[in-house]
Order: C-alpha cells, then sequence, then structure tokens
C-alpha cells in the first residue's frame, strides 16, 4: 500500500514539476513546422522591460516595414511583424523580424527594431557594414531612408540597446561572435526628407 502510494506522489511530482519549467522561446521552419536550434533559440531576442512599459500613444493605425533594403550588402529582405511571446521576439528563419512595441518608421521619435538571424540570405552580411552606408526601410506607403551612425558588439543581455529613444532610429540586431555569444547592434538615423 505504502508503494502504491510512493508511486501515485512520484508521478504527480514529476507532472507537476514539468508544468511549472517555463517553455523556452525557439525558432520555427515556416515550411516545415519543426522548432530548430538556432543561436536564437538558445539566447532569444529579449524586449527591453520600457518597450513593454512605454504608454501607448498610437490612436491612427500606423504602417510597419515589410522590407528593408541595404544596397552596400546586397541584402533586401521581406520584413514581418514579430509579436512579443514569453518577454522575448518571434525569430523568423526567412525573412527579419519588426519588433512590436518598438517604433514605427513614421514616428517622429523613437527606436525602431529589425532582426534576423546572422547568416547568408538575412542579416549574415551586416558584419560587413560601414558607418556611413543607407539603409531603406519600406512599408505599405512609402519608403524612409536611415544612415549607418554607430555599429558596436553588446552581450545579449544588454537590451538597453533596443530601449525607446528621443530621437527616430534604426536598430538593426543579429548575431555575433564566437559561437554567436554576442550581439551586432548597428544604429541608424532616419534622413528628413
Amino acid at each position: 500500500m505504502v508503494g502504491g502510494l510512493l508511486l501515485i506522489f512520484a508521478a504527480f511530482y514529476t507532472s507537476q514539476k514539468a508544468k511549472s519549467v517555463p517553455e523556452k522561446p525557439f525558432t520555427v521552419d515556416e515550411k516545415t513546422g519543426e522548432a530548430l536550434s538556432t543561436s536564437f533559440a538558445n539566447e532569444p531576442v529579449s524586449v527591453d522591460k520600457k518597450l513593454l512599459e512605454a504608454p501607448k500613444k498610437q490612436t491612427i493605425p500606423k504602417s510597419p516595414p515589410i522590407r528593408i533594403v541595404i544596397p552596400s550588402l546586397n541584402i533586401d529582405l521581406p520584413v514581418r511583424q514579430a509579436k512579443i511571446v514569453n518577454g522575448f521576439w518571434e525569430v523568423f528563419t526567412d525573412s527579419a523580424g519588426f519588433g512590436l512595441g518598438s517604433a514605427f518608421p513614421e514616428d517622429d521619435e523613437g527606436n525602431q527594431v529589425i532582426f534576423a538571424h546572422a547568416r547568408q540570405g538575412l542579416f549574415g552580411p551586416l558584419k560587413d557594414i560601414k558607418t556611413g552606408a543607407n539603409i531603406t526601410v519600406m512599408t505599405q506607403n512609402q519608403w524612409y531612408s536611415y544612415t549607418v551612425d554607430n555599429i558596436k558588439e553588446v552581450l545579449p543581455s544588454q537590451t538597453e540597446v533596443i530601449a525607446p529613444t528621443e530621437d527616430p532610429i534604426l536598430t538593426l540586431y543579429t548575431c555575433s561572435g564566437y559561437a554567436d555569444s554576442k550581439r551586432l547592434i548597428v544604429t541608424a538615423t532616419k534622413n528628413t526628407n
């Protein structure tokens, strides 16, 4: 009898413990639906807490970015809206992601965050970007032009690089460093037309 109770308790304890472990975000292959083991899966794109706390002033629907072009690197990618899931942005295998909660291209202030995997066909060439390079972001209605003014590497925990800003900037974010242990951050100032 005691042995049966111990078996029931062990099964109950194990099932409850499994429920309490939070599910780790992962990248999903859009074509097969399979979970992928990638650098962002091991250290996903954390959302800066200031983005989650920022007041939402949006009353008129805005246009998210749908394409990013960096001519000097031959980058021309579709951009999809990345929702926040358990405090992390979704990451896509076939496109760049626009971090929902960050600024929109037409905003006069704020940090617009676009990220992608550091591999060929996505943001792999970003490691070769130079200060002064032009970046163009397209929405459904308009193109927006930016000029790169800062390039640096940070640790994945340094989320202040994607925090809201007073000036309108674009931040590109991808993995870098040995075993993707760092993040390459490229910031660009919005050009006025």
